[in-house]
């Protein structure tokens, strides 16, 4: 299932005509990696999200919001009342502010 972290690192990377092995290499890790990230066959690690930024010229804090959504839709995406619980996390965080 493809992730909106990696669909966007897909996109930058082919928005500036970079390889999967240039991408890669910069990250330290192999190509096929980069790959099955960008298809969300693979989880990204919090810490590669800084990485990739540089990497790929990005935003930084666009990337950990969307490594963030990616990580809380894979806890509810199966759960009933997936909008509910976001709802009140929604309701808690903007108390907290």
């Amino acid at each position: 299932m493809a992730t909106q972290l990696g669909d966007k690192i897909r996109e930058l990377r082919t928005k500036q005509n970079l390889l999967l092995r240039q991408v890669a290499s910069k990250l330290d890790v192999d190509t096929s990696i980069i790959s099955k990230m960008e298809r969300g066959e693979r989880p990204i690690k919090k810490e590669q999200v800084a990485t990739l930024a540089e990497i790929l010229n990005a935003d930084k804090q666009e990337l950990l919001t969307l490594w963030l959504a990616d990580q809380v839709m894979d806890v509810i995406k199966d759960e009933q009342f997936a909008d509910e619980a976001l709802k009140s996390v929604t309701k808690k965080i903007k108390k907290g502010k």
